[in-house]
C-alpha cells in the first residue's frame, strides 16, 4: 500500500497564500459521476495540475497536496477513482478500498482524467495541464501521457513501469512510451522492494531509446512512499523531489 490515511505531504504551507478550495462532483464522458477536490490560486500562473491518488483513492493527503500547488500559483484537481463502484461520499480510514481498486479500469481512469482536464480548461482550451500521481497513480499519470489529453507533462512518484492490467485492461507503461505526447518525470525510491532497480533501469532505457524527453531520479535508500511528512529521515529526498516537480512544471509550461 502507499500512504497511510493520516499521512501528510512533506511540503510546508506558504503563510498568507490566498487560495480557495471546494469539493466537486464531476461527470465523465461515460456518465460516471465521481468525487474531486479543487484548489485554486488567487493569482494563477496559467498551468494546472490533475492529481492521481494511490490505491486509497481521494483522501486528505491529496487534498492537501492540491492546496500546496495552489499556494504556488497552480490550480489543482485531485480526484477519486471509485465513483463507479463506491459513490461519491467522503470516506474515513476504515474504507475498504481494495475491492474497488480491483474493479478500476484503464478506460475508466482515462475518462475521469479527461473530465478533470476539461474542468481545468473550461475557460481556456489551450491551458497547459500536468498530471502527477503516486504508486498506482504514478503509473496512471504516465499512462495519461499516451491517452490523448494534450498534456504538457506527466509526473509519477514510484509508479510501476512494467506491470500490466493494473488498473484492469491497462498495458505496461513501457509499452506506451512510443505514444507519449509529453515529457515525463519519474521519482523513485532506490530501496522500493516492489519496484526493483532493473525495472526502473528498463523504463529509463526505453525512454532514452525512444529519445523521449524525460527525467528519472532514484533516491538511493528511500523506500516506497518516502514522500511523506512522517518519514523525517527522508526529508532531504522529499524536498529535492518537490523542487524537481516544480522545476519540471516550470520548464514545460
Amino acid at each position: 500500500m502507499c500512504f497511510p490515511y493520516h499521512a501528510k505531504p512533506p511540503i510546508l504551507p506558504i503563510a498568507g497564500a490566498a487560495i480557495d478550495s471546494e469539493d466537486l462532483t464531476l461527470t465523465a464522458s461515460d456518465g460516471n459521476q465521481f468525487a474531486a477536490y479543487v484548489a485554486r490560486a488567487e493569482e494563477p500562473l496559467g498551468p494546472a495540475i490533475v492529481v492521481l491518488p494511490d490505491v486509497r483513492g481521494l483522501f486528505p493527503f491529496y487534498e492537501e497536496l492540491a492546496l500546496r500547488f495552489a499556494e504556488r500559483g497552480y490550480d489543482a484537481v485531485a480526484f477519486d477513482y471509485f465513483g463507479r463502484t463506491a459513490g461519491i461520499g467522503k470516506r474515513d480510514a476504515e474504507f475498504e478500498f481494495r475491492p474497488h481498486i480491483e474493479q478500476s479500469t484503464f478506460e475508466g481512469v482515462k475518462n475521469d482524467v479527461a473530465a478533470c482536464v476539461a474542468y481545468l480548461r473550461a475557460d481556456d482550451p489551450n491551458r497547459k495541464i500536468f498530471t502527477i500521481g503516486f504508486c498506482f497513480g504514478g503509473s496512471g499519470s504516465w499512462q495519461q501521457a499516451a491517452n490523448g489529453h494534450g498534456l504538457s507533462g506527466a509526473i509519477g512518484f514510484y509508479g510501476h513501469p512494467t506491470r500490466e492490467n493494473f488498473p484492469g485492461g491497462s498495458p505496461a507503461v513501457v509499452s506506451l512510451v512510443e505514444q507519449f505526447e509529453c515529457p515525463v518525470l519519474a521519482l523513485m525510491g532506490g530501496a522500493d522492494q516492489g519496484i526493483p532497480a532493473d525495472v526502473v533501469e528498463e523504463y529509463e532505457q526505453v525512454l532514452t531509446d525512444d529519445r523521449h524527453p524525460h527525467e528519472v531520479c532514484v533516491y538511493e535508500g528511500a523506500p516506497h512512499s518516502f514522500f511523506d511528512r512522517g518519514f523525517e529521515e527522508y526529508a532531504a529526498e522529499s524536498k529535492d523531489a518537490w523542487e524537481r516537480v516544480l522545476r519540471f512544471i516550470e520548464q514545460y509550461s
